[in-house]
């Protein structure tokens, strides 16, 4: 089995990153500079023609979009239990990870990158502060998640088991800061990634990515 990430450091596709080094196969992580437009480059586009990371391809083919690669990364190390078996603790796994990636990432997207949403410069100055409150209470909620699994005994957000829900609480508290959310404001959910951080192989992506993970303090 051959396998491939593309991946932009960073971004969403830190989820699968950490995956893939926690399940202890071999694998070819290859960045996309986003920064400088790779992802436009026709190569990559032969790829994944929406130019988005990230993409994972095995033996020759790609899958797309972080809850298709999720769940594919489930069912080929099942050992690993990033996802719960159990239906109902599944659903609700998959619930959380959809609201991650389909609410709470298109709301920093607006912070972000404006531009994306409007041509107007009036208009995307706006976006910016009303979406940087609408995000501070996603992660608000997202501690509220993270309170919730600690109540019930729970050391991960899905269970007994670091997967995907860990590791993209992580990638969305620390865009908070860069969207200048201090991470005192949940100290709760700040606490939790930090814990996530300390776990080797999400060091290891870290390390690889160059991640610093307030970036508030580098502002």
């Amino acid at each position: 089995m051959q396998l491939k990430l593309y991946y932009s450091p960073g971004a969403c596709s830190f989820v699968p990153h950490v995956m893939l080094e926690m399940s202890g196969a071999e694998f070819e992580p290859i960045m996309v500079k986003l920064h400088k437009g790779e992802q436009n480059n026709p190569d990559y586009q032969a790829i994944n023609p929406r130019a988005q990371v990230p993409v994972l391809v095995q033996d020759g083919q790609p899958i797309a979009q972080i809850l298709a690669i999720a769940l594919y990364l489930d069912q080929i190390f099942p050992h690993l239990a990033f996802l719960p078996a159990e239906p109902m603790a599944r659903a609700q796994a998959l619930s959380l990870l959809a609201w991650m990636n389909n609410t709470v990432h298109p709301t920093f997207t607006h912070i972000f990158m404006p531009q994306k949403f409007s041509d107007q410069p009036d208009v995307q100055a706006a976006l910016k502060p009303y979406n940087t409150q609408l995000f501070r209470g996603m992660l608000t909620d997202l501690q509220a998640a993270v309170q919730t699994a600690a109540s019930q005994g729970q050391a991960w957000l899905s269970g007994d088991h670091l997967g995907p829900l860990d590791a993209y609480c992580l990638t969305l508290t620390r865009w908070g800061t860069m969207a200048g959310i201090k991470p005192e404001a949940h100290p709760d959910l700040w606490a939790f990634v930090q814990k996530i951080a300390a776990q080797p192989a999400v060091a290891r992506v870290i390390a690889r990515e160059r991640l610093q993970l307030n970036m508030a303090a580098a502002a």
